[in-house]
């Protein structure tokens, strides 16, 4: 079991949700604090930021491999110095926000790119850190954010399972001892197809932590299925509304999705419950809806039993039906009326 800020995370409690806000503030700081508060009234547990700026992450180039190009990219046409311009989160933003969430009984914590955001995320004592994706093979940084000591949530798209084996060394070897890996597509958005899900609990198994699903496809479906493979975590891009634009809101959930994501997850989990055979506690008064053995006609004193005048029927209070064609041919030892149970004190 994992705790962060008084928060339990483990397959014996219900699922972690993390609304990661990203850029969708749209360079609004209120809008910034909506979203806190949007998040808080849809269940979620947390509130995740990211702290770069355009200068930590790239250099102001527009040419060669730093304009983005590929016509599949959501930022296509834009560079990766102007991209991230956009999108980043000022960093006297964070301590309203972080202020903002804790008012709401909301953890807050975010995601460093470097060892400047770790020293300021330190100054504002965050709970915990996330690794994105694209920094899982970054192992100075992985090193600098697990020597905090504090719980470290690695996301793991693309990552091989020998760089993921040198990630987690790495952050155990720095001092990490609470460890999350998050299943995750670096895609944006992802589909369900490419997903792989399965991962989950081979992840569980290899590296002995708490697992997730970081998902950036549109909807529930996947993150509901997740739960059910062991994912204790849940992180979701979370915005207003997509319609407000941003450079992540095309597969950010809105709040009635999230809403729902934290309900439906928290069913899931509760229906996983453990390895059981037999009648529940619940399911015990179900018993007597069981077929049984009854006398269905008036019995005489010395009659036999045929299949004409007993039957397997409900309720289930009678003998068992397994019992019929050992009973053909028996004699009752006294009258018996017909709707009678049967049981062996009858012959």
């Amino acid at each position: 079991m994992i705790t962060i800020a008084n928060t339990n995370i483990s397959r014996n409690h219900k699922p972690f949700i993390i609304a990661e806000m990203s850029g969708n503030h749209n360079q609004s700081l209120e809008r910034a604090l909506e979203i806190v508060e949007a998040a808080a009234r849809a269940g979620a547990h947390a509130i995740k930021l990211q702290t770069y700026t355009a200068d930590t992450m790239t250099i102001d180039l527009d040419e060669r491999e730093f304009h983005i190009s590929d016509p599949g990219n959501l930022w296509t046409g834009t560079s990766l110095y102007k991209l991230y311009g956009e999108a980043y989160t000022p960093w006297e933003w964070h301590k309203p926000i972080f202020e903002r969430a804790h008012e709401l009984g909301i953890i807050a914590f975010s995601t460093p790119f470097d060892d400047t955001a770790v020293d300021f995320l330190e100054n504002l004592n965050v709970p915990c850190y996330k690794i994105a994706s694209f920094e899982n093979t970054d192992l100075p940084l992985i090193r600098r954010v697990a020597a905090t000591g504090k719980p470290l949530i690695i996301s793991t798209g693309m990552a091989t399972v020998a760089e993921l084996g040198e990630t987690v060394q790495t952050a155990r070897d720095s001092g990490c001892k609470d460890l999350i890996l998050l299943k995750c597509t670096s895609t944006y958005p992802s589909t369900p197809e490419n997903s792989n899900i399965l991962t989950i609990p081979h992840l569980r198994d290899l590296f002995r932590c708490e697992v997730g699903l970081s998902d950036h496809t549109m909807g529930t479906a996947v993150s509901v299925a997740s739960v059910a493979l062991g994912a204790t975590v849940i992180e979701k891009h979370f915005t207003l509304r997509r319609a407000d634009g941003g450079v992540d809101s095309t597969f950010s959930m809105e709040p009635e999705e999230m809403k729902l994501l934290v309900s439906e997850t928290e069913k899931v989990w509760q229906a996983l419950g453990q390895i059981s055979y037999g009648p529940t506690e619940a399911e015990k008064k179900s018993l007597q809806f069981r077929r049984s053995l009854y006398v269905v006609k008036d019995l005489k004193i010395g009659d036999v039993l045929t299949r004409e005048n007993i039957r397997a029927i409900r309720p289930g209070f009678g003998m068992s039906t397994k019992y019929l064609e050992h009973l053909m041919g028996k004699k009752v030892k006294q009258d018996v009326k017909r709707g009678t149970a049967l049981d062996w004190s009858l012959f």
